[in-house]
């Protein structure tokens, strides 16, 4: 199974659309996501034993993104993700709110 997968599987049935990089459709909340790294974290006889997946996720919304982001943790943590760092921002062009969530996965 691919690191996206594994991502939609956690984030199935969160309530709100869930797409890989881009999100074209009209709902004022919504979640895309993206893997920003891909490197190996163990070696072993000059091979690569252990990659590690760095995922980034965005929460979008115009409301209070709260309980929505706090799920979307707790889901990740269930489905064998580390967090690394989360940040809040307003996208003022855009008048919607930004929540970035990074997350660790290990796969042998």
């Amino acid at each position: 199974m691919s690191i996206n997968q594994e991502v939609m599987i956690a984030l199935k049935g969160i309530g709100v659309p869930v797409r890989f990089q881009q999100y074209t459709g009209d709902a004022d909340t919504y979640i895309t996501f993206f893997i920003y790294l891909d490197k190996p974290e163990q070696h072993a006889d000059d091979e690569e034993h252990v990659t590690g997946y760095y995922v980034q996720i965005d929460v979008w919304s115009k409301e209070d993104y709260t309980k929505l982001a706090k799920t979307v943790h707790q889901r990740m943590l269930a489905a064998g993700f580390c967090k690394q760092n989360f940040y809040d921002l307003y996208e003022q062009d855009l008048r919607i709110y930004h929540k970035v969530m990074r997350f660790l996965k290990e796969v042998p």
